[in-house]
């Protein structure tokens, strides 16, 4: 069978750490003719937690994602597993939720042109009109759908409609000021991701950059992480920071911080959709 065409697959896992999990695994892959192209694993000592990631490359046409899905099952049953089971010829399909700024959907928008980001951008939603006219130029749909405290609600009921019918694997919030009800967090747990314009959550609110400047800060930086009804506080998977001085303004403070921004979600996004990031709790592993 020709390398161009094997299947390529992503288990990964996490359980109660225990003596025999990587044997059970490399063993199951071995005996089904999947052949390791790349394995990483982390064993918190602490909560005594075992997490996992496999890539895999089939070595027989007969491999095929469903029924690895059931063989594996008694493996995962066995040793109380939370498991998924991922064919990486799937291609992932985003949904981008911004409000004014346009700058981390811009760059969105061009890392999955050229295929640096893994996944299709099939919808962009904003509740201002203004990023329209850029992502209709590049063929993406966009949605302008205003809020205001009474309409919150059926705004959200569009915005699930529209992750539905699109077939949205991941939400990613570029930028979107505002708050998304429990009832949306909770029907997106896992699949959200936001960035947060600072390395701590800390000056929250508008205008970010001139609390930095007015706080003399040295290090300004970027949270992206995963949506919960509990602002800005979700679990975090990539953070990135910049040193700074008194000679910055807060407009060039603000210019460092859009970089910053940018850089950490387009990471986020990208090891979420490889599959490379796994809840802890209120923390993530990252498989880098």
């Amino acid at each position: 069978m020709s390398a161009d065409v094997r299947r390529e697959f992503v288990l990964t896992l996490s359980c109660a750490d225990r003596l025999g999990i990587v044997h059970a695994v490399s063993g199951f892959l071995a005996e089904h003719h999947c052949n390791i192209v790349d394995s990483q694993q982390f064993s918190d000592r602490l909560d005594g937690r075992f997490f996992m990631r496999v890539h895999v490359q089939s070595e027989s046409p007969e491999v095929t994602l469903e029924a690895l899905q059931v063989k594996f099952a008694p493996v995962g049953a066995a040793f109380g597993m939370d498991w998924q089971l991922r064919d990486l010829s799937n291609r992932q399909r985003l949904m981008v939720l911004v409000s004014k700024q346009d700058h981390c959907l811009n760059d969105l928008l061009y890392r999955c042109r050229v295929g640096a980001i893994p996944a299709d951008i099939v919808a962009v939603v904003s509740n201002h009109p203004d990023a329209g006219s850029m992502v209709e130029s590049v063929g993406v749909p966009f949605h302008h759908l205003p809020v205001t405290p009474e309409t919150r609600t059926t705004q959200e009921e569009r915005i699930l409609d529209l992750i539905t019918k699109a077939g949205v694997d991941l939400v990613v919030l570029a930028r979107y000021m505002q708050v998304l009800s429990h009832e949306l967090c909770e029907k997106l747990v896992g699949r959200a991701i936001n960035i947060h314009h600072s390395f701590l959550p800390s000056f929250k609110g508008a205008r970010p950059y001139h609390q930095a400047y007015e706080r003399g800060v040295k290090l300004i930086g970027a949270t992206a992480h995963y949506v919960t009804e509990t602002l800005d506080e979700g679990p975090i998977i990539e953070q990135e920071v910049a040193r700074v001085d008194h000679a910055l303004t807060p407009a060039k403070l603000a210019a460092v911080g859009r970089d910053l921004e940018c850089l950490a979600l387009a990471r986020a996004v990208t090891w979420h959709l490889e599959h490379r990031v796994i809840l802890n709790g209120t923390r993530t592993v990252v498989f880098r």
